[in-house]
């Protein structure tokens, strides 16, 4: 993740900003600018990209029963099959900083949506169980570069700041989760993937009425090209020439620190306390179960006896209004209070959950499993929503300064990949070893990140 990757970091170069502050973290210009129709339809057309993902995340559990009955998958085949997204992520994430610098933003976009749509026709029409991974692995692939690109869009506007786009992104992701699952419920497995390509047609025909990123045709020097996109953005009545010499003085910033950096100078004992913190949420965000959860929520339902049709809409739809109470939380309580609410709710939940999968084995008090189970998902879901699950990200981009802020996320960025295949791939088997189990593990872990977090 490299060159656009540290055009959002610029502002706060000289330090890294505290974790306890109440700050967003993004310094807005002085220049302040309306919202244009431009802007607000450049804004929705790259959160399409957004939607893709959410959609990506939750296709693997409505599709799981049809796809291992029609195609005889194991559960070890299934298990790839799941995981294998991560893989694509991580490619994806690797080339995504070079496909931005070289193409630019709207050019990745359309490409990202090509493979996209490639990879979900290929599962609907797969025959075999080779066919079914490369087509995942090709969704895998564009989404781990879409996510980069779309996160990278709020700097084509000072009105946004990282916590306001990221939280965009992560209710956009939640609204394709939850299509995903409701459409999933009614549909095939081959007819779902084919609905799933509509976010890519839509952002590849609205790509022809986006301008390109101005920082981007700065970079190559494009003066005109760049000053129309950016008065094109901020509107025509709009005064751009004091954030025209602000993104000419970034560029500048940008070049010199990346001729000067190397991706070693990230494990420098200066960056130590960054990278551990950085890492570190990451980790335990993604080995807390959040992945396990949103890939095999059907599974899970119904090892515990609850509907595979209501249960999984309901979780998805709790996620819409609890990623948009977020945003008003993170300003009333801060970050580090969020993280420890969002922690120990779904440390208390998994347990709960884990606690039913025990009445089960037992046979003891089992006709309890199915209630405290829904209570249980449900509760992590929006524990999970309300503070795990976006604000790494939003403390990602802020505690790294900028001359080690493109390796730094790339480093970040590929972790929480990594961890995602460990995580996707191993829970079917987990589950078959001991559903209680499985559920007590991942709540030690949501245990350790409260510990971690304070």
């Amino acid at each position: 993740m490299e060159g656009d990757g540290i055009e959002e970091g610029l502002e706060s170069a000289t330090s890294p900003l505290l974790l306890g502050d109440k700050s967003t973290g993004s310094t807005t210009t002085s220049n302040q600018h309306s919202i244009t129709p431009v802007l607000v339809f450049s804004t929705f057309v790259a959160l399409c990209g957004s939607f893709s993902y959410g959609c990506s995340v939750g296709y693997s559990s409505p599709a799981e029963s049809g796809i291992m009955k029609d195609l005889g998958l194991s559960v070890a085949a299934y298990s790839v099959f799941g995981s294998i997204v991560t893989i694509g992520g991580m490619v994806g994430a690797i080339l995504s900083g070079k496909m931005a610098d070289l193409i630019g933003r709207r050019g990745t976009m359309w490409t990202c949506q090509i493979i996209c749509m490639a990879g979900w026709l290929a599962i609907a029409f797969a025959k075999k169980a080779w066919c079914l991974d490369i087509g995942r692995f090709l969704v895998g692939v564009a989404i781990g570069i879409l996510t980069y690109v779309v996160t990278t869009q709020a700097s084509i506007s000072p009105i946004f700041d990282h916590r306001v786009f990221s939280a965009c992104h992560g209710l956009l992701v939640c609204c394709g989760f939850a299509v995903t699952y409701f459409v999933g419920s009614i549909a095939s497995w081959r007819a779902l993937s084919l609905i799933a390509t509509i976010p890519s047609i839509v952002q590849i025909v609205c790509l022809f009425f986006v301008p390109e990123s101005p920082r981007w045709l700065a970079k190559l020097g494009h003066e005109k090209e760049f000053e129309a996109s950016l008065q094109r953005l901020r509107g025509t009545n709009s005064d751009v020439s004091e954030e025209a010499v602000d993104i000419r003085d970034a560029i500048e910033i940008l070049k010199q620190t990346s001729a000067e950096t190397r991706t070693l100078e990230l494990f420098q004992r200066r960056y130590a306390y960054a990278v551990i913190v950085g890492v570190g949420l990451i980790l335990l965000q993604t080995f807390g179960g959040n992945s396990a959860v949103s890939y095999y929520l059907g599974t899970i339902f119904a090892k515990a006896n609850v509907s595979t049709s209501s249960g999984p809409i309901i979780f998805a739809l709790l996620q819409i209004p609890t990623s948009v109470a977020t945003v008003l939380l993170m300003d009333l309580f801060g970050r580090r209070t969020l993280l420890m609410v969002s922690a120990t709710t779904s440390c208390l939940c998994l347990f709960l959950v884990g606690l039913s999968f025990c009445f089960q084995e037992s046979h003891n008090l089992k006709e309890l499993t199915p209630i405290l189970t829904l209570v249980g998902i449900l509760g992590f879901g929006c524990g999970f929503a309300i503070g795990m699950s976006g604000i790494p990200w939003v403390i990602m981009a802020e505690i790294f300064p900028v001359n080690v802020k493109a390796s730094a996320g790339s480093l970040v960025v590929l972790t929480s990949w990594a961890s995602s295949w460990v995580v996707t791939y191993t829970f079917n088997f987990m589950l078959e070893w001991s559903s209680a189990g499985t559920f007590f593990i991942f709540s030690g872990m949501c245990a350790l990140t409260i510990l971690f977090v304070w």
